[in-house]
């Protein structure tokens, strides 16, 4: 139940400390007053979007915080869930700010918007005249049933399980999509491969190749050289005899200072020529001319330079990342196939499992409408509309839909004798009002909640009828917290507690100021909305008569 809301430079109001009671409360003021302020205020503390242009001319921010008792409503659970202190009477506060920034917190922890609208959703409804002209759609008008027929658990279930079946079924497409045009590229692919395979690149090193390749188209020029330096370095050359000649006579002359060691170094000069004569003679004895080596080289050779320069690589290590690619390609093809049919057969057990909810759906929707109308008729005719019938009319739908496969049509006979028609062809502002007080009654019930808010629901009544809605509201708050603005005296005068909002003047600057009234204050406003600013005794005496009722 909502016991405070305190409201902090947001919009026309500087501050306001507003207490509630329980049972029913009105709200009323001029038009223009700033009504409507305390409804946007709490709407913040729902959670809903905050507008930013309403933060007052006084601060850079705004603040409102409401003050509930939560302590009958089961909701030990959900705070233990988010971490949070939970308290009998805990605290919601929401602040927002010039810079486009917003806060939200509970018991003065900081929380996420979704965690302060998913907790006092539970807590507080309001009911504004968007909701009454909602009536009109197909969508709520299967929410309103599926709250009366006790259907929320299991449509909930259900809309789970399809939009798990539409996720799915936006995946396989896509795999699908990917498959096929990965198995139009796989012929391609297939022979690019093949091409790369047969190249063998991990079991031909290409460089040695082409070492090879060169050394054979060049042996008749390799062979002159090295016979060259065969000839010249041989044991029968001058040069040999003469550097080792010339090696005996220095190496007698090596005690003398200024030769050093250079006896030494020529030595090593002398052993580096005679190794270099024997690896030039194995090489001339290994080189060989083999034509027909020489083919197989320069068409592997061949080969190598038309895939590498087909694919636009450079080196045998970037093909060998190719062939890698295109055979994880081949991998990644048959993964998907299996994901596919993973997909097929997890969407077949889900419509399966989704089709008998839908049955169950259907089901208990269709047992609940006779009690669900009965009740209706009764209550409509609380509100005066004696005569009139509304119809829940069900019938089953091929496909699935977010919340089964039932469509409604919500049917509505104003008067005796009139066939009953779709509620959006018939239904005036006013009797849609009753309806929806009506079926928000019905609803208040089976959902147990605490606090419901409504937004001028009278709107489009007079004279009786609106009497009968004002002892319509205050029966209801018997069971639960009622508040409701209105501007009619009949429903004013039936509040347990009255709460005036007015306009002023301050310094220059307008503001907003609500009001608790006393009991005498409650008999001069009622009789205001009855005759307007200038109140007779004739309008006092009407008031009472309409708070004694």
């Amino acid at each position: 139940m909502l016991k405070k809301l305190e409201i902090d430079n947001f919009a026309l109001v500087e501050h306001a400390e507003i207490h509630f009671n329980g049972g029913f409360t009105v709200i009323t003021g001029e038009t223009g007053s700033g009504k409507s302020i305390l409804l946007n205020s709490l709407n913040l503390i729902l959670g809903e979007r905050a507008n930013y242009n309403v933060i007052g001319s006084s601060k850079d921010k705004s603040v409102v915080e409401a003050e509930i008792d939560i302590e009958k409503y089961g909701l030990a659970e959900v705070f233990e869930k988010y971490e949070l202190d939970y308290f009998n009477q805990s605290i919601f506060r929401r602040e927002i700010y010039k810079q486009g920034r917003s806060r939200a917190f509970i018991n003065d922890v900081p929380v996420q918007l979704s965690i302060l609208k998913e907790i006092t959703s539970k807590l507080i409804h309001i009911h504004s005249q968007y909701n009454t002209l909602e009536l009109k759609d197909p969508e709520y008008q299967l929410y309103v049933l599926d709250v009366l027929s006790d259907c929320i658990e299991l449509r909930t279930e259900y809309n789970l399980i399809y939009k798990k079946i539409s996720q799915a079924k936006s995946d396989l497409a896509l795999k699908l999509e990917l498959f096929s045009k990965n198995s139009a590229e796989a012929d391609y692919n297939a022979f690019q491969l093949e091409e790369l395979k047969n190249l063998q690149l991990y079991n031909i090193d290409y460089d040695k190749i082409l070492e090879e390749f060169d050394s054979i188209s060049n042996a008749d020029t390799i062979k002159e050289v090295l016979s060259e330096i065969s000839n010249i370095l041989s044991p029968d050359s001058g040069i040999i005899n003469d550097l080792s000649s010339l090696t005996k006579k220095i190496g007698r002359s090596s005690g003398i200072g200024v030769i050093g060691d250079l006896p030494n170094r020529m030595e090593s000069v002398l052993i580096e020529l005679e190794d270099i004569h024997s690896e030039v003679s194995r090489k001339f004895d290994d080189l060989e001319l083999d034509p027909e080596k020489l083919i197989d080289l320069s068409s592997k050779i061949d080969a190598f330079n038309r895939v590498a320069q087909k694919h636009n690589k450079q080196t045998q290590e970037e093909l060998k990342l190719l062939e890698r690619e295109l055979s994880q390609g081949f991998e990644s093809n048959d993964e998907l196939s299996a994901l596919i049919n993973d997909l097929k057969n997890q969407i077949s057990q889900d419509t399966e499992f989704l089709n008998k909810l839908s049955e169950q759906l259907h089901l208990k929707r269709t047992k609940a409408i006779p009690e669900i109308e009965s009740q209706l008729r009764a209550a409509l005719s609380d509100l005066k509309l004696n005569d009139t019938k509304l119809s829940f009319q069900l019938s089953k739908l091929a496909d699935f839909g977010k919340y089964g496969n039932t469509k409604l049509n919500m049917l509505f006979s104003p008067n005796k004798g009139i066939s009953p028609v779709p509620i959006h062809q018939a239904a005036s502002g006013g009797e849609l009002s009753r309806l929806m007080l009506a079926l928000q009654n019905l609803i208040a019930q089976k959902s147990k909640l605490p606090t419901i808010f409504f937004d001028e629901i009278d709107t489009g009544v007079s004279g009786d009828v609106a009497n009968k809605i004002g002892i319509t509201l205050n029966q209801l708050g018997k069971n639960m917290q009622v508040i409701a603005i209105t501007h009619l005296p009949q429903v004013a005068s039936k509040g347990e507690q009255h709460l005036c909002v007015s306009k002023s003047i301050k310094n220059g600057v307008t503001t907003t100021s609500v009001q608790e009234l006393t009991s005498e204050e409650r008999i001069n406003e009622v009789a205001k909305l009855m005759s307007g600013e200038v109140v007779n005794e004739a309008a006092i005496e009407n008031a009472k008569a309409l708070m004694n009722q």
